[in-house]
């Protein structure tokens, strides 16, 4: 087990788990939906910690080609994952809502620095960060915990565009969303719309 490979996907993990004490708006109250969202942070990040301490060990692939790989896959994906939430926090001009309330109307639509390029740029980074943890320790745990995440953020998301492309900038929204993809850059400007 690399503990150096642990203790970036620990301060990745740790990084998305602080976003709420060191960016977003606090308005309204935790609710069911936020909670939703950030169980699979939390169980990695207490999977991470039980891995060194020795409480946990990982699944070892049997190919030794394959583990280099992986380590070297899992530094870039939370590398990546910390860059682009930094990205994203310095593309906001004003901290954003966190607690997914249902009259959290939006002031402006958002489409340059990170959002250029995916719509939900957080989410990505959420996603790239649990995969990384995934490849730093392979666990029934942190796969588990990506799963679910992965249907969380695409539900989440998916009822945020709905509000987004109902709300007075519907039509520059519906233009956007042609243009990016949800988590992961569209490969080519305007192709289908759908969550690439």
């Amino acid at each position: 087990m690399n503990r150096a490979l642990l203790l970036l996907a620990l301060l990745d993990q740790s990084f998305i788990a602080l976003l709420p004490a060191i960016f977003f708006r606090r308005d309204g109250s935790l609710n069911a939906r936020w909670f939703a969202t950030a169980v699979p942070f939390m169980l990695c990040i207490a999977v991470i910690a039980l891995a060194l301490f020795g409480v946990v060990e990982p699944w070892r692939p049997e190919q030794r080609a394959w583990e280099q790989a992986m380590r070297a896959t899992a530094v870039v994906l939370c590398a990546s994952s910390i860059g682009l939430i930094a990205l994203t926090i310095g593309t906001h001009r004003i901290p954003i809502a966190l607690w997914h309330q249902q009259d959290d109307a939006p002031k402006h639509i958002v489409t340059w620095g990170a959002y250029r390029y995916v719509r939900h740029p957080f989410y990505a980074a959420f996603l790239l960060c649990l995969i990384g943890t995934i490849l730093a320790l392979p666990h029934p745990l942190t796969v588990l915990a990506f799963l679910y995440s992965v249907v969380a953020l695409n539900l989440t998301a998916a009822r945020e565009e709905k509000r987004l492309a109902a709300s007075e900038f519907g039509s520059e929204y519906r233009e956007y969303m042609v243009r990016t993809g949800r988590f992961w850059p569209r490969l080519s400007p305007g192709a289908s719309k759908g969550t690439a």
